[in-house]
């Protein structure tokens, strides 16, 4: 017992290395956890005295107890013996599978990370893009909403800029969950895109386990108070048009819903439309070629930031017109009665998005000159006035004084853009650009006169 042994320097070493790591794991980290713990709880509760809707206890949990209670969860459960039965695997096999979905769905909400740098820059980001209008009535529409209520924002998806507008917008009433896709699961983008409160989903993934995982987070979310937002659409619109609705995280959130619960879901309609889709060529493209292949690199989104930074630093003019957000009439889950189906509930959404959406100046031109063919700009201008005056009046985000400033600004940034042409005194379409100026059209087709556009329709038949 007292004899000395000898070890090569490199072995001692590594001893205190270990020996100093369980100590930090064992006695001084869950301290300092501690401590950090406590701090943020204090600044969360500074935090929802500000909030319309304060951050709710489910949104803040570990994010490991989270993933042990969706996996443990009956139901999930049961479907992962269903799983090794269908597959001819282990139970454990299964449960490791479950417990990998788990944690691609989870995230690791942060509300520093949120409030004090995402909110930021979604700010940042949004001005310096957009002059932003929002519809007068937003404010009164959303406070109306009782304050136990969990609210699921129903979206329509033009731009992948939605996500940093709504977010923006919903800073000072809330902290909402997104659901992202595959595009987002890259290092460090998905560490930041978790931590501001996003959960993945797989869009193609059709296995009945990882459905079910899903579909308990999501309504796990939804009874813990978490406010959510969601594209019924499934994707972007390749046609500025309204697509059919896909029933896909909404039908989780009805079909998980308990009448007789504490709390109730608002879904809260929200139109979307912008003077310039920053992707619409790509759109479009896709449209002509019949798929979904959009070839945005990071890159691309990287040097146009860049570019906006220094526009705004040399002070230039960096933003592309109006993007508006228009709040539809709220549809209580509890309200619409336990006979509501979730075709029925997911159609009167989008035609509630229809009947709110806000009807923007380059809309206006587009859907002019697509229906009168070319005209000088004072007869552009009364045809565009005129059509706005048939608009119901709390879709009309042009400000009535500003009316001409505005379509004359809109007429010249499709000229810059070499969509209109002029030829003397008249303004023409380039046969190239008709696509274009017809992807801007469909967004009001429904609320304008005449048939320049796409008419507007949603079709149960084209459900996915």
């Amino acid at each position: 017992m007292t004899q000395i042994v000898e070890l090569p320097l490199w072995l001692f070493v590594l001893i205190l290395l270990f020996a100093a790591v369980t100590a930090l794991s064992h006695l001084l980290l869950p301290s300092v956890r501690w401590f950090f713990r406590l701090r943020l709880e204090r600044a969360v509760k500074r935090l929802n005295t500000r909030l319309k809707r304060p951050i709710e206890p489910f949104k803040l949990a570990r994010r490991h107890d989270m993933i042990q209670r969706l996996i443990y969860d009956p139901g999930v459960t049961e479907e992962i013996v269903n799983y090794a039965r269908r597959n001819g695997v282990p139970e454990n096999v299964a449960f490791q599978k479950a417990q990998e979905y788990a944690r691609e769905i989870v995230p690791s909400f942060s509300a520093f990370a949120y409030f004090s740098f995402g909110i930021r820059v979604a700010r940042l980001l949004a001005n310096w893009v957009y002059r932003i209008k929002t519809a007068d009535s937003n404010d009164a529409t959303f406070d109306a909403i009782p304050k136990d209520a969990t609210v699921v924002f129903i979206m329509n998806h033009r731009s992948n800029m939605d996500y940093v507008l709504v977010t923006y917008l919903a800073a000072r009433d809330s902290a909402l969950a997104y659901a992202v896709g595959e595009w987002a699961r890259v290092w460090p983008l998905s560490w930041l895109i978790k931590s501001l409160g996003a959960y993945f989903i797989r869009r193609r993934s059709r296995g009945a386990l990882y459905r079910k995982i899903l579909a308990r987070y999501v309504q796990m979310a939804t009874a813990g108070g978490v406010n959510q937002a969601m594209y019924p659409e499934g994707g972007l619109s390749l046609t500025g048009a309204l697509q059919p609705p896909k029933l896909g995280l909404l039908s989780y959130v009805i079909e998980g819903f308990d009448p007789e619960g504490e709390r109730d879901v608002v879904l809260m309609p929200v139109a979307i439309n912008y003077d310039r889709v920053l992707e619409d060529r790509v759109l479009i493209a896709a449209d002509q070629r019949g798929d979904r292949r959009f070839g945005a690199r990071i890159t691309v989104v990287l040097g146009f930031i860049l570019r906006k930074l220094w526009q705004r630093i040399t002070g230039q003019e960096t933003r592309f017109g109006t993007a508006a957000v228009a709040f539809g009439a709220p549809l209580s889950l509890r309200g619409a009665g336990p006979g509501a189906t979730v075709e029925a509930l997911s159609d009167e959404l989008m035609a509630r998005i229809a009947g709110a959406m806000p009807v923007l100046s380059v809309p206006l031109i587009a859907a002019a000159l697509l229906e009168g063919g070319p005209m000088d700009t004072a007869a552009l201008l009364n045809r565009a006035t005129d059509m706005l005056e048939q608009v119901p009046l709390g879709n009309r985000a042009v400000d009535a004084g500003e009316l001409e400033a505005e379509l004359r600004q809109a007429l010249e940034g499709l000229g810059n853009r070499g969509i209109v042409l002029k030829q003397g005194a008249e303004w023409h379409m380039d046969p190239k650009e008709v696509p274009v100026l017809r992807f801007y059209a469909n967004s009001i087709a429904h609320l304008v006169p005449g048939d320049a556009a796409l008419a507007f329709g949603v079709s149960a038949t084209a459900r996915s």
